[in-house]
């Protein structure tokens, strides 16, 4: 999860309070995108990481880098 945040993909994170849910924001060009590079990231391998829901997201006030 570090490496994917040092290369820009995801670009904030962090727990959802009151829930053992995590947000993470992500840039990637489509849906794909993101269930190949969590799938194959060793926090989904060490079932620390479950894809719950996937949503996409158009910022319209300010920025994320």
């Amino acid at each position: 999860m570090n490496a994917l945040h040092a290369e820009g993909f995801v670009l904030l994170g962090g727990p959802l309070e009151g829930t053992p849910d995590v947000l993470l924001i992500i840039r990637a060009k489509d849906v794909g995108e993101i269930q190949t590079r969590l799938s194959s990231d060793p926090w989904t391998r060490k079932d620390l990481l479950r894809i719950k829901q996937i949503v996409p997201w158009k910022v319209r006030l300010g920025s994320v880098g």
